[in-house]
């Protein structure tokens, strides 16, 4: 791992500090902030640019409302639900299914209805959200993961990060959960994440923990080599996501479903850099092409043809 990040470092890692300095304060204006913090926002955005997102149930804004929670899930058996000003996945309850007036959770475990209402005012209270405020608690559909995943994820839905810089597609990867997170894509909680050839949205290898890794530690099933179904229109969705919230450097995270196809799940104004380990290849680079590219880049089809070109993969050994 150490000769791993000597080797990224000498092929153009971008740092934290750089990514905060360089290029989400210069490109990135607080104002728009709120698009993508606020989940709820998100949502309304993206449908006012005919983007698919889940379905929002409902949502609950004040702990007097709590009381409503029954009526707003009598019509489903299965939904997520989560703080709308959330981050690492924390405050995210997936459920599956409703047995007897109980509901099943991802691993198994019955709840009842008073638990769902704890978390639920546990949300509004701040304790998920970003800088501990008040906060929103979202009740949506639950998404039903694309087949192609059912051999190298643990539980949970995958979904795919896209990092874009001024438009362009930059670099991606799938966030594969494991027994670890807890059915969770998120890499702080242990899933993996496997990069994926912007040109070609075949997986690259994988990066778990701090080891490289080529298969599922779970599934035991290859993680590498994998077509990402739907993948120019991810690509796409991900391109259009500059012109939703006018942020010039953001993470852009989509789920495949099954039914549905892509849903547009998250917008990130600080997206995390263990990307890069994923990809084993540094973002600097490529954000200095798009810096230095004089020619048009202003509709999503020059954007995304211009990645396809100029970031198909190349990791380092």
């Amino acid at each position: 791992m150490f000769g791993l990040a000597r080797a990224l470092k000498r092929n153009g890692v971008l740092g934290i500090n750089a990514r905060n300095a360089d290029y989400i304060l210069e490109y990135n204006e607080r104002r728009n902030y709120p698009l993508v913090d606020d989940k709820a926002l998100t949502k309304q955005v993206a449908l006012k640019h005919k983007v698919a997102v889940p379905d929002l149930y409902g949502m609950i804004e004040i702990q007097q409302q709590v009381a409503t929670l029954p009526d707003i899930l009598a019509p489903h058996s299965d939904f997520v639900i989560k703080p709308a000003n959330g981050s690492q996945g924390e405050g995210i309850l997936v459920i599956t299914g409703k047995v007897e007036g109980m509901y099943r959770k991802v691993d198994g475990a019955l709840v009842g209805i008073e638990d769902l209402k704890f978390l639920v005012s546990n949300i509004l209270s701040g304790i998920y959200s970003l800088g501990g405020q008040p906060d929103k608690a979202l009740i949506e559909y639950r998404v039903k993961f694309d087949p192609v995943f059912e051999e190298i994820a643990y539980r949970g839905v995958p979904d795919v990060r896209i990092i874009i810089f001024k438009g362009v597609p930059v670099m991606a990867m799938v966030r594969l959960p494991t027994r670890m997170s807890d059915g969770k894509a998120n890499l702080h909680r242990g899933c993996i994440g496997a990069g994926i050839d912007i040109s070609t949205g075949r997986t690259l290898t994988a990066v778990w923990k701090n080891s490289i890794v080529t298969e599922h530690p779970d599934t035991g099933n290859p993680v590498s080599g994998v077509e990402i179904p739907q993948w120019t229109l991810l690509l796409e969705i991900a391109s259009g996501a500059y012109e939703m919230t006018n942020l010039g450097y953001q993470g852009i995270d989509l789920v495949l479903d099954k039914e549905r196809g892509p849903l547009l799940l998250e917008l990130n104004a600080r997206p995390g850099l263990n990307i890069q380990i994923a990809n084993r290849e540094g973002l600097q680079a490529r954000l200095e092409k798009i810096e230095a590219y004089g020619g048009p880049l202003e509709t999503i089809a020059e954007r995304v043809a211009f990645a396809r070109e100029n970031f198909a993969s190349r990791p380092i050994s």
